[in-house]
């Protein structure tokens, strides 16, 4: 599949990009029937904010496949023009409703901007049943971190995060859009896009999606809710679809040397 100019400006604009990549009929399916012993609870809506199971790919070898889709990979690959590098999936059977943020406060790269979130729909999912919310065009404001919100470090300072986006929003006159996202459909964002989980009214109806994080080759990752200009908290992560001895292979190590000494010559 090769994206077309249209697709590609829209998503260096806006930030995000939504298109059908032509998955297996039967893939949703069976993601949702793996999925559904894991999540806890025979009501998936009886919790407020709803539930999720993160790695799924370990044990279900349909969400691996959908992290490893060829027709996803190809157009990160295009959009970025690097390799894109699955690390986490998230599994949702309802939406989260969970507050604006962008996932450059949970993952980030050096160089920066190597990041991108793909939700892909498991179901046809519209306003009444946990529509994503996001705002477009915001990927270019600058990226912010916990020293810019004024507190701590830590997952104890997230609401401050939280509540300092939601200031930025209302400052920069940000509108927001919901994702009606039909099954099968796949939804990509830039790491830096403003979104959050939209109001989900209908609670007997499920929202089952799956989210899967990359990372792009030839970089450095790090969490920079965790970190401090003067201290990364660097990240190793476990690319999906390579085991532990082909992440920690020689070429690898030797990448990561490279990276090491040029930043010692760019300081």
């Amino acid at each position: 599949m090769r994206l077309t100019n249209e697709q590609m400006n829209h998503f260096h604009d806006q930030g995000y990009l939504c298109f059908d990549p032509g998955l297996d009929p039967d893939l949703p399916e069976r993601i949702v029937a793996d999925l559904l012993p894991h999540y806890g609870q025979q009501n998936l809506c009886e919790t407020a904010n709803g539930t999720r199971v993160q790695d799924a790919w370990h044990f279900s070898d349909a969400a691996r496949d959908l992290a490893l889709n060829e027709t996803i990979l190809n157009a990160l690959e295009q959009l970025y023009e690097r390799k894109p590098l699955p690390f986490q999936t998230l599994n949702f059977p309802v939406g989260t409703e969970q507050r604006t943020h962008s996932d450059t406060i949970h993952f980030n790269s050096d160089p920066a901007g190597y990041m991108a979130g793909v939700w892909v729909a498991l179901e046809d999912i519209d306003e009444n049943n946990g529509a994503l919310k996001y705002y477009p065009g915001s990927h270019r404001l600058p990226e912010v971190t916990m020293q810019d919100v004024g507190g701590g470090i830590g997952y104890e300072h997230y609401q401050d995060y939280e509540d300092f986006i939601q200031k930025l929003i209302e400052s920069e006159g940000l509108q927001a859009e919901r994702g009606r996202v039909k099954r099968g459909q796949v939804f990509i964002w830039h790491g830096n896009l403003l979104h959050g989980g939209g109001s989900h009214p209908d609670r007997s109806r499920t929202r089952h999606s799956q989210v899967t994080h990359y990372f792009f080759e030839d970089c450095r990752y790090y969490t920079p809710m965790e970190s401090r200009p003067e201290k990364r908290q660097w990240r190793h992560p476990h690319w999906i679809g390579q085991s532990m001895e082909e992440t920690s292979k020689p070429a690898s190590l030797a990448r990561r040397i490279i990276h090491k000494l040029q930043r010692i010559v760019g300081n």
